[in-house]
């Protein structure tokens, strides 16, 4: 998932996040609900943003979820630029993006 820090704020990037559908799979829909739960803004079809209050608990999700095998790694996982420097709370599941993803 792409992320970025926007002052003490988390954001993860719309397309990126988990979408919660009527009957889907219970997983998915229980990490839609606790990633939103989270959120200090979390609208449909905009990027969710993350205070640092709870940068602890959005790493445990993240982590939790990654760990259980139903969730790829490209859903679990956060992706920062290049030029970001990765918060020590969330180096356990967040990388850098590639070079030719990065918007220019």
């Amino acid at each position: 998932m792409k992320a970025w820090l926007k002052d003490d704020i988390l954001v993860i990037t719309a397309a990126d996040l988990p979408s919660f559908k009527k009957g889907g799979s219970i997983v998915r829909n229980n990490y839609y609900w606790a990633l939103q739960s989270i959120a200090c803004y979390a609208r449909k079809n905009q990027d969710w943003e993350y205070d640092a209050e709870v940068w602890v608990a959005l790493a445990r999700l993240l982590l939790f979820f990654a760990q259980s095998g139903y969730l790829g790694t490209s859903e679990t996982l956060l992706e920062f630029p290049l030029a970001c420097v990765i918060p020590d709370v969330f180096r356990a599941i967040a990388t850098w993006q590639n070079e030719a993803e990065e918007p220019s």
